[in-house]
Parts: C-alpha cells; structure tokens; sequence
C-alpha cells in the first residue's frame, strides 16, 4: 500500500467522530499533563486570575450599594453576568486554547505542523493548547453561581447553555478575527483588539446602551448575547432572545470554520521548523 494511500486512510479514521473524541480526548490529556509539570505556576496564575475577577465583583458591588438597582439590573444579575464570561473563556480557553493565536500562528508560517498531521486542521489548532490562567476564570464562573445562581434543575442546566454559548461565541469571534492573516499578513494586532474589546463588552450590563451602540453590539460586536445572558436566559428565559442567541452562535461559528478553510487556500508555507503551540 502507498504512502499516499495510507495518508488518507488514516485521515478518513481521524476525521470520524470517535477518532475525533480520542484525538481530543489526547490533546486535553497531554496538555492538562505539560500544566501539571509546573504545578506552583499553574495554580499561582489560575489563582491570581480567580482573585483578580473578584475584585471586579468588589467594584462592583461598591456601585451597587450605592444605587441598588440600574435599568433593572441588580448586583445579583451583574455577579451571574461575569459569571458566564469568564466562566465561558475559561472552559473554551482550557480546551481549545489556541483561539485568539490563530492570526499569530497563521502569519508566522507556524500552520505547517498542523498540515502535515490527518487531523482536522482548525480542530488540531485549537486543541493543541491550554491556558494556565484560563482555569481560574473558569472555577470563577462555578464559584459565583453556586453562590448566588439558581441551584434548580432547570437553573443549572440553563447555566450550563449559557457557558457553553459564551465560550463558543469567544472562540467563534477570535476564529474569524484570525482568519485576516490570511489575507493581510500580520492580522496580530487587529485580533488583539478585537479580543479585548469583546472581552470588555461581555462584562458590562447590555441594558445600559442605547441606540446604535445596542445594534452593533448585538450584531457587528456580538458581546451583546453574552452580557444579556443574565436577564435573557437565565432570569426570564425569552424564547427570542434564546434561540437569537443559540443561531447567532452556530451561524459564527460555521462562518469561522468557511473562512478558515477558506484561508487554508491561500497560506503559503513558512518554511520553518515549529512545534504545536
């Protein structure tokens, strides 16, 4: 049997579901292992990160004591907010840690490692990584809801569907944002701002825009489906605004991966010997 012919009979086993579950599940293995080599700096960075959340609730709360209540936001309501952001940066940033350095691996020639393997290209990129601090953000989101959330059956699980839209939705934004190298070089910076402007529209109340600012932000912007997931899914449940949520989400994401093997047209090798980052 060729080489050729092996090459993609082994792509074919590793792109079904269950050679992808394993490969994950190996990625996440391998990655949680590297961590625990460091053990002090894993847990010193999660901590710090789990401490410095905090102290936005702090602020926070500072602001709430002296006006309780804010177009209908309460401090309760502001707690499960940074909940489900950090909560969901954490998980997707601890299995797909890669998110926001596609455009840092992507024109620094670095994709040439992914290529070579029969895996699924952006799936191999993105799980190849894990974040030491992202798992304080993601014990942050436990914490908080546990101590102020809705401990129900149906409240845990509408939890549960708001972490998992917010993580996808920070891995879909940084996904397409990344895919401007391939078409502008060095995209690093505008990725970069990017990522920190929707970080910090996710941990601000959606009620307190008006106008246009509430448009952008819930379409060029997206944040707005994450910060209003507090008022939208989890106090009221709006059928509107759940399933907007849910298809803005799905809709980004496809569009992330269609850009990305979009942009796979178009990237020219570096040349250089590299390791998964």
């Amino acid at each position: 049997m060729s080489t050729e012919v092996e090459y993609r009979l082994a792509r074919a086993a590793s792109n079904s579901v269950p050679g992808t579950i394993r490969f994950l599940l190996t990625c996440w293995k391998v990655n949680l292992a590297s961590a625990m080599e460091y053990r002090a700096s894993f847990f010193l960075m999660a901590g710090m990160m789990f401490i410095n959340n905090f102290m936005w609730l702090f602020f926070w709360s500072l602001f709430f004591h002296r006006f309780p209540l804010i177009n209908n936001w309460g401090l309760q309501d502001v707690m499960m907010m940074w909940a489900l952001s950090a909560g969901g940066f954490g998980w997707a940033n601890m299995l797909f840690g890669n998110f926001h350095r596609i455009a840092v691996i992507v024109a620094g020639g670095q994709l040439d490692v992914y290529l070579s393997q029969p895996k699924p290209v952006l799936l191999n990129v993105l799980a190849s990584r894990m974040s030491l601090t992202a798992a304080g953000d993601f014990v942050f989101g436990l914490v908080v809801y546990a101590w102020v959330g809705n401990h129900s059956i149906t409240g845990f699980l509408l939890f549960i569907l708001g972490l998992l839209i917010s993580g996808t939705l920070f891995m879909a934004i940084m996904i397409i944002a990344g895919c401007c190298s391939f078409y502008m070089g060095n995209a690093e910076g505008i990725s970069q701002q990017l990522f920190n402007g929707f970080v910090a529209l996710t941990t601000y109340p959606s009620d307190i825009f008006r106008g246009v600012t509430r448009i952008l932000i819930f379409t060029v912007v997206p944040a707005g489906f994450i910060s209003y997931l507090p008022i939208g899914l989890l106090k009221h449940a709006d059928p509107a605004f759940v399933f907007g949520a849910i298809g803005m989400t799905v809709f980004l994401m496809l569009a992330g991966v269609f850009f990305f093997r979009l942009g796979l047209r178009r990237y020219t090798s570096g040349n250089a010997l590299a390791m998964r980052s």
